[in-house]
């Protein structure tokens, strides 16, 4: 019996519970109503005028000299760091000369005795001259001494050339400056070791920069020297204005791809230093057998990236919205190209006052 009473109340009080539970939610202050409208700006894509090129590149000298010796031997001094601004044959750093300063040696000394050697032979062909037209020796003998007059004179010769190339080699040990211009960077110190062809410095030619840039073979027909190219440097936002100089006719050594170098004019190129990434905007010739056809851009402010997709929320035409799924190319300034996924007539957001999802009502802002 008092069992029975006891589960009696256990119902009881979870049933009170429930229903406390649900009076208090009856009376609860209802949530804000999901489907007021959200107030965006809308924009449609911008379309470039067809055969515009898009490519990415980077500011380099005109001249730069990668700087380093043909012997081996250890750096006995290094006279310029990065920054430094050289004359054209100043001297940059010496390499260790010793053994070829012993070779120099040994090739001076063959020469004295190749040189004395050479007197010897000489003396002894012209005597055999006179004795042979006295008919005091034999055409054989005069012929003998004259081959070893050749002899001496060619062993003469060889130490001589031995001499030059030492000379040679020891130009080698003092790295100079090719031309006028800036160490860009200094690849080793001096107490170490150098090796034929290990790049020590690198000297640019300051003032004469250029743009370095890649094209692929589907837009290379497009281009030709001397067309204008608008140039943006992405960490300055400065606009410059070029023309292309240099198209590169294979991409064998490129991986695909045609390098393309435009020129800046010298007054533009305040400020500017080698290496910066620059946008470079082409207007090509459009191919005649091929559609004038032109790129979509839109702000780059207006993508919506999730995980690895980009997209962009279109306006319906019942002033909802849905998130559309772009394939994007280039970006130049603050714009992107769009390869696929809207067209020019579509309507995108540009910006939200408010959280955009698929379906949201949204208010158009003028």
């Amino acid at each position: 019996m008092i069992t029975s009473t006891f589960k009696s109340l256990k119902i009881y009080a979870i049933i009170s519970v429930a229903s406390l539970l649900a009076a208090c939610s009856s009376h609860e202050k209802p949530s804000e109503n999901s489907d007021k409208p959200v107030a965006v700006v809308v924009s449609t894509p911008a379309k470039s005028a067809g055969g515009e090129i898009l490519l990415s590149g980077k500011l380099e000298s005109e001249n730069t000299a990668n700087l380093s010796t043909r012997v081996m031997g250890y750096i006995t001094s290094i006279n310029v760091k990065p920054g430094d601004r050289v004359a054209k044959g100043a001297l940059l750093a010496t390499i260790s000369s010793q053994d070829m300063m012993a070779k120099k040696a040994q090739a001076s000394a063959m020469i004295a005795e190749a040189e004395a050697a050479a007197r010897n032979a000489g003396k002894d062909y012209a005597r055999y001259q006179t004795l042979y037209k006295q008919q005091s020796v034999s055409a054989k003998e005069l012929e003998n001494v004259s081959l070893q007059n050749t002899s001496a004179q060619s062993r003469l010769e060889a130490a001589r050339q031995m001499r030059n190339e030492v000379n040679a080699m020891l130009a080698y040990t003092q790295i100079r400056a090719p031309f006028s211009g800036v160490i860009t960077q200094k690849l080793a110190d001096a107490g170490s070791m150098a090796s034929p062809g290990m790049p020590l410095l690198i000297l640019e030619q300051g003032g004469n920069l250029r743009v370095t840039a890649t094209v692929p073979e589907s837009e290379v027909s497009q281009i030709k020297v001397g067309d204008v190219a608008t140039v943006d440097v992405k960490s300055t936002g400065k606009q410059l204005h070029g023309k292309v100089v240099e198209l590169s006719p294979s991409s064998t050594a490129s991986g695909g791809q045609y390098l393309v170098k435009i020129s800046i004019p010298t007054a533009e190129q305040k400020g500017l230093l080698s290496g910066m990434y620059v946008n470079a905007t082409l207007t090509g010739k459009q191919v005649s057998d091929q559609p004038a056809t032109g790129n979509l851009r839109i702000p780059v402010s207006a993508l919506v990236t999730r995980d690895q997709l980009t997209g962009v929320y279109v306006l319906n035409g019942n002033n909802t919205v849905s998130l559309r799924w772009l394939r994007i190319g280039k970006t130049v300034g603050d714009e992107v190209e769009v390869l696929s996924g809207l067209n020019a007539t579509e309507r995108y957001v540009l910006r939200a006052e408010g959280k955009l999802y698929n379906g949201a009502v949204v208010i158009e802002k003028r």
